[in-house]
């Protein structure tokens, strides 16, 4: 049995449509890096825009998330993930999507019903305690004794403070050990793991801080794949399921090591090289960079082969080569863009394998350098840790290295400043991580629209062989990726500008259709991510420049957006060009 076939047939079953896993790289949300969850491709939907394939859809997505970074190498973290999700929007709520859940829980996966457990939202000063769902869950065969009623902290999301959409959810818990059940449900026992998540987006938090029932109540649900197949399976190490056996098994052949005794740098061997898999291989065109998602693919690529040369590989082998095969080989046949982007995705492991060796040569040489200059017996924190962040040296080598000298290192000062290097790094990245509804305001779709403008301006401009490759946008201003060979002329850059005012200044109705996937592709519609889209599509046009499959939000007529302006025009990533443009009431 596979569960992303059978999670996909019963909500089918159950009047849900599949929609396609949207990319790694989201668009138009700067609140992340990476798609988080299986809810942020859906926001527009989820804010109120109507999606073409109705008001029930299921799917499974590519979901990346790096705030754990430091976790990976025990049993349960993972980088990349997929997330099994099911919707209503707008449709069926609480009682159906417990009863939904439930159902495919004891009669598809077969689990006893003896062994879940939920938690529920126990209310607070503002919003009443969740007794419909409570009654949902006893009036399919839980006991009181395993609801656990819990705070906004748990049970709300996504979180008090967040102005929008927002409501309680209810969480479900299996009970992993052999051991005899527990009659009372005890969240805080570790032997209940959550294995699947349903929000009930029920209430707008508004500006003023009060709460109102939405016009429109919506389920948002998440279930993780890896872990809930680890259950499935009876194996309390997630990297001993089904789900990575083929990978770790090519893991264990290049390294001529086992499994057992070597957990920690074979699970992050593992976990990295799928996740860098998944990034190169995304439409977006992402390369190692230091920078945004750029740095997050270095990061990962590096610190496996620091851990390949621990297990003993020879770097200079195709071991890299190897181990993403096998991850393509696996997931192909749900991912296309993995198949099609192979030589892509080898290139890109292969080039910053080659960087980095050369990184590790010039810190063995920094190294002789500060043992030279070395008056004392050990190595002091300062030291170790620019080895570490600037040239790549894990402190077991700087140890090592130093130990062959006769020298110690301070380990554990360099430990403290890891530590306070982790924090900043945290500190830095929440607003790029949290995830969550990201800004559907009147300035955001403004930009949103403009996108198309300049799409359809370059291509008029600089040649139709310019495509969208990505973009950014916040409330102060928009980011613009696209395909072309050079840097713009000033000439250019100014015709462009004029184009994009010239059709403002006309007032143009922005105009919104549906319509099957090919026949909109073959009326010349512009699409970024051709595979994301479902069979039915809504194409927005304007005028008779611009076409294009999207998902919202836009604004009615050109007229209201205001004068456009580019601020800065530079190079993202080889081929790509990169535009930063406000819009102003001037």
């Amino acid at each position: 049995m596979n569960l992303k076939d059978e999670y996909i047939k019963f909500f089918v079953s159950k009047g849900h449509k599949q929609i396609p896993s949207a990319p790694v790289v989201p668009e138009n949300d700067p609140s992340v890096l990476f798609n988080t969850a299986g809810m942020q491709p859906l926001i527009p939907y989820l804010m109120g825009e109507e999606h073409p394939y109705g008001k029930r859809l299921v799917d499974y997505q590519k979901c990346i998330r790096t705030n754990d970074l430091d976790s990976i190498g025990d049993k349960t973290h993972h980088t990349f993930f997929e997330m099994l999700g099911n919707w209503s929007l707008g449709d069926y709520f609480k009682k159906e999507s417990i009863g939904y859940s439930i159902e495919f829980l004891t009669q598809v996966l077969h689990i006893p019903l003896n062994k879940l457990a939920v938690t529920v939202f126990k209310g607070n000063d503002m919003i009443g305690p969740d007794k419909e769902s409570a009654e949902a869950w006893i009036s399919h065969g839980i006991k009181k004794e395993r609801i656990a009623y819990m705070g906004e902290e748990d049970n709300w999301w996504p979180n008090m403070e967040n102005i929008g959409p927002c409501g309680s959810d209810t969480e479900i818990f299996y009970f992993s050990s052999e051991e005899e059940v527990p009659e009372v449900f005890d969240p805080e026992d570790d032997r209940w793991v959550e294995i699947w998540n349903n929000v009930f987006m029920e209430y707008n938090h508004n500006e003023d801080g009060t709460f109102t029932l939405l016009p429109k109540k919506n389920v948002d649900t998440g279930m993780g794949y890896e872990r809930v197949v680890a259950i499935l399976e009876g194996v309390s190490d997630n990297y001993k399921s089904s789900v990575w056996k083929s990978i770790i098994d090519t893991i264990c052949r290049v390294s001529n090591r086992s499994y057992e005794g070597n957990e920690e740098s074979i699970r992050i061997i593992a976990d990295h090289i799928r996740t860098s898999v998944f990034i190169a291989a995304d439409k977006s065109g992402i390369k190692p960079s230091n920078t945004d998602q750029g740095y997050i693919l270095r990061r990962l690529i590096r610190r496996s082969i620091r851990h390949a040369k621990k297990l003993g590989i020879d770097i200079e082998s195709d071991w890299d080569k190897e181990i993403a095969l096998s991850v393509i080989e696996e997931y192909s046949k749900y991912y296309s863009e993995l198949e099609e982007n192979k030589d892509v995705v080898l290139e890109v492991l292969k080039s910053e394998k080659i960087k980095f060796n050369r990184t590790l040569e010039k810190g063995l040489r920094e190294f002789e350098k500060i043992m030279r200059k070395l008056d004392e017996d050990t190595l002091c924190k300062e030291d170790a840790f620019r080895l570490y962040d600037t040239y790549g040296f894990p402190i077991e080598l700087t140890v090592e290295l130093a130990g062959e000298r006769g020298r110690s290192v301070d380990i554990k000062g360099f430990k403290e400043k890891f530590k306070a290097h982790q924090e900043l790094s945290r500190t830095q990245s929440k607003g790029k991580f949290k995830g969550g509804l990201a800004g559907g305001g009147e300035m955001e779709t403004k930009y949103h629209t403009a996108t198309h403008l300049l799409n359809a301006a370059l291509r008029k401009v600089v040649g139709s062989g310019v495509h969208q490759k990505g973009s950014n946008i916040t409330s102060e201003r928009m980011r613009f990726d696209f395909s072309c060979d050079h840097k713009l002329s000033e000439e250019e850059k100014e015709q462009v500008e004029e184009l994009v005012n010239k059709w403002i200044s006309e007032k143009i109705d922005v105009l919104k259709e549906e319509m099957p996937k090919e026949e909109a592709i073959k009326s010349g519609a512009e699409c970024m991510f051709i595979e994301k889209y479902p069979d039915i599509v809504t194409v927005y046009s304007i005028g008779d420049f611009s076409r294009e499959l999207c998902g919202g939000p836009h604004v009615k007529n050109t007229g209201e957006l205001g004068t456009f302006k580019i601020i800065k025009e530079e190079a993202s990533s080889a081929g790509v060009r990169r535009i930063k443009a406000v819009l102003s009431d001037e």
